[in-house]
Parts: structure tokens; C-alpha cells; sequence
């Protein structure tokens, strides 16, 4: 089985060959055993691009590797780029899950921001936070929250050797908006319609708090969708039928309903 995340032991092997553009090792370090075969795949052969691993690795040559897991019959597979660089491996090895680190904006994308972490090695960017992980409040883009040259306090997520990334979380050190709102349940709120789906509707009910409306509670018509019914923006009045802390969702119900849908 392939361990996707943890970092495994560190193995010295031998290139032997290449099985289209895997590689194949040798095991060295099972002294007074038959030496295993294992295999590094493409992908976990380097953080380089290249075209074929051959371009990077020599038959012969000695290489370190983590072991990922077994995979084809219990053959043992290993990543070289996980230890490609070992002054980035150790840095990594060194933080923990949950751990308090601060860092540096580089980059924000619309799928998330790369952030310089202080203490990694020079040249490289190890720090990765994702669009969810950015924040409570519902967003169009993560330069509403950050932006480039910001310094940053977040919470690690994981780190992983094999990546060579750190991913992040702000959100995880803002207060959970929803814990607030809990005893909100019963209570009839207006709010914007943020979000149309064509079974139902998202509504702002507070700071960083949406519900959500199915379109049953808007409508009995069969054949209706819910962008027929309302318009993003639009103001609407709603009873909170339950909150779910456990899933983070606030399921709604017409005003003048008691939610049993």
C-alpha cells in the first residue's frame, strides 16, 4: 500500500535499470540478505523536470530514497526526490503536525498561496495554504485575504518530504464563527442570498456564517430551479432549522416552517 503523506525510512539503493520510465534499484543496506528489488516510479524520481530519469540517474549509481510503500505483488517503492535535497528534507523532517509557524507571502493564485517560510532553505518556497484553508468567510479570491510581502502566523497542516511542501492553515487560528452561532437554532434572520445551486440557495446570516435553503422550501412547483426564484443579493428571511458543528453546515427552512424536510 502507498503511504501518501507520512514520511517513511530513508533507503540506500543502486540504480540497476529502467522499466519504461520507472526506475529500478537495488536495496544495499540488507546486510547478510538477498538484496530486494524495489522500484522508484517516474514521479517520485526528482523535483526536476526531465522527459526520463535516465537524463538524471546512471546504472550503478548509489542513491538515497524513502520507502512509500508496496505496491505490484508487495514490490517495494521508493521516492528519490524526497531526498534530493537534504537540507529541505530535514526541515521538513523537523516540524510537526500543528505546529506554529511564521512566514512570508510570495505568491496568490486563484488556487491558493505560496508562502516563504521562515527558516527553509534559501531559494526554495515550502509554505502552501489552500483556498479553504484561508479563511471562515466566503471569498471571490485569495488576494482578499493576502497579498504579496505579508508577513503570516498559521497552523501546519502537514508537511511532506515527498512534495517538499508545507501545507498551511490561517483558519485554523481564527475563531470558528459557527461555535458563536449555535444557539441560533429556532431563530427567524434575514440575509443576502449568497449563492444559487439548482436545488437551493446560500444565505449570509452572519459574519463568516452561511445556511443553506433547499429549493423545497421555496417552492412546491415541480420543474422550478432556484434561479427562477430569487436573485444573488437578494434579501430573504429564514428560520434555522440545525447546526451542525461537526460538518460546519446551517441548514435553513422557510420562515414560517419547522424544517422537517
Amino acid at each position: 500500500m502507498i503511504n501518501q503523506l507520512q514520511p517513511g525510512p530513508v533507503r540506500k539503493v543502486k540504480v540497476i535499470g529502467f522499466d519504461g520510465v520507472d526506475v529500478l534499484v537495488q536495496l544495499m543496506d540488507a546486510e547478510g540478505e538477498e538484496a530486494e528489488i524495489g522500484r522508484i516510479p517516474r514521479q517520485e524520481a526528482s523535483m526536476r523536470r526531465m522527459d526520463h530519469p535516465s537524463e538524471l540517474f546512471e546504472l550503478g549509481q548509489e542513491i538515497s530514497a524513502e520507502e512509500i510503500g508496496r505496491w505490484r505483488e508487495g514490490q517495494l517503492h521508493l521516492s528519490a526526490r524526497a531526498c534530493e535535497i537534504p537540507a529541505l528534507r530535514s526541515f521538513l523532517l523537523s516540524i510537526e503536525r500543528r505546529q506554529i509557524v511564521t512566514g512570508t507571502v510570495s505568491e496568490v493564485h486563484n488556487f491558493g498561496v505560496f508562502v516563504h517560510l521562515d527558516g527553509e532553505p534559501d531559494g526554495l518556497c515550502t509554505g502552501f495554504i489552500r483556498v479553504p484553508d484561508l479563511t471562515w468567510t466566503r471569498t471571490n479570491h485569495p488576494s482578499e485575504v493576502v497579498a504579496p510581502g505579508h508577513r503570516i502566523t498559521a497552523e501546519v497542516i502537514i508537511a511532506e518530504t515527498r512534495s517538499g511542501q508545507v501545507t498551511l492553515s490561517l483558519k485554523a487560528l481564527q475563531e470558528d464563527p459557527l461555535i458563536r452561532f449555535a444557539d441560533q437554532i429556532g431563530q427567524v434572520l434575514t440575509g443576502p442570498i449568497t449563492k444559487i445551486i439548482p436545488f437551493g440557495v446560500f444565505v449570509q446570516l452572519a459574519p463568516g456564517v452561511e445556511g443553506f435553503l433547499h429549493l423545497s422550501e421555496l417552492t412546491d412547483e415541480p420543474g422550478e430551479t432556484s434561479d427562477r426564484l430569487v436573485d444573488e443579493g437578494e434579501l430573504i428571511t429564514v428560520r434555522v432549522a440545525e447546526v451542525d458543528l461537526q460538518r460546519h453546515r446551517v441548514r435553513l427552512c422557510a420562515a414560517d416552517g419547522e424544517g422537517g424536510f
